[in-house]
């Protein structure tokens, strides 16, 4: 596994494993009421984006209740989330990495100048718009943790499913298809007894960087800071790390 792909799957670990960390559960309630009030109701199988909201909130171990009580406050409108307009980021990190984040916010100068000091203390730089997005394409993402025996046949389920790409590490599958293909490769796979373990809509870089030791850690903590903002839904890098870093960042509480 490469050490882009490798590093998306440890921090969706660490997010699972610490509802403190970042506000998570803020943000998760954020993502579902935006679901709701964007994707067409609160029906998760009337809402494609609101049953990726959910799901995502379940894998974070977010209580049934708390995600209920999210949907039925935006369905029944006067939310808070009436308030925030969706935001796109764009800077740079060390070695010239490049980072886009996603941004739920109801003061979009508050939340650029959080983000600027953010970048500015972990040697980066927040961008102008347009500056890193070329090198991103946004794709429906399906992750999977499966007995190696069976890996390349649910590579090829998917394949024949139309997935775009799929990647196979011993028995980590990352499969990767257009977004509006995603629920579809999902459902197929699921006729066919593949349980997933996120299924989500990312930004995938079209070149990686490959980082040194040093510059790997000061990504990680740039990386970090930025996804603890509570306006910052969701990062993204073309950074490739250092397995020996990641095994390190894997490790740290």
């Amino acid at each position: 596994m490469s050490g882009h792909s490798k590093w998306s799957t440890i921090k969706r670990a660490k997010g699972a494993n610490d509802a403190k960390r970042g506000q998570l559960f803020t943000k998760l309630s954020r993502d579902i009421a935006i679901a709701v009030r964007q994707g067409g109701g609160g029906d998760p199988d009337m809402n494609y984006r609101l049953r990726l909201a959910v799901d995502k909130a379940k894998g974070s171990n977010m209580p049934m209740d708390t995600i209920e009580r999210a949907i039925s406050r935006a369905a029944g409108g006067g939310d808070a989330s009436d308030d925030l307009q969706s935001s796109l980021y764009e800077g740079y990190g060390p070695g010239g990495i490049a980072i886009i984040l996603e941004a739920l916010t109801s003061n979009r100068n508050r939340t650029a100048s959080e983000i600027r000091a953010t970048f500015a203390k972990s040697g980066g730089s927040l961008g102008e718009t347009g500056c890193v997005g070329w090198n991103f394409e946004s794709k429906g993402v399906i992750c999977l943790n499966v007995d190696e025996s069976v890996a390349e046949e649910i590579a090829m389920a998917a394949i024949e499913a139309e997935a775009e790409d799929v990647i196979v590490e011993g028995g980590y599958v990352e499969i990767y298809t257009q977004p509006e293909k995603l629920e579809a490769v999902r459902k197929s796979l699921e006729s066919q007894e593949v349980a997933t373990d996120t299924v989500e809509i990312s930004m995938k870089p079209k070149n990686t960087v490959d980082l040194g030791a040093k510059e790997a850690e000061q990504t990680l903590r740039l990386l970090d800071n930025l996804e603890d903002l509570l306006d910052v839904q969701r990062v993204y890098s073309n950074a490739n790390f250092p397995d020996e870093v990641l095994e390190k960042y894997q490790n740290e509480g």
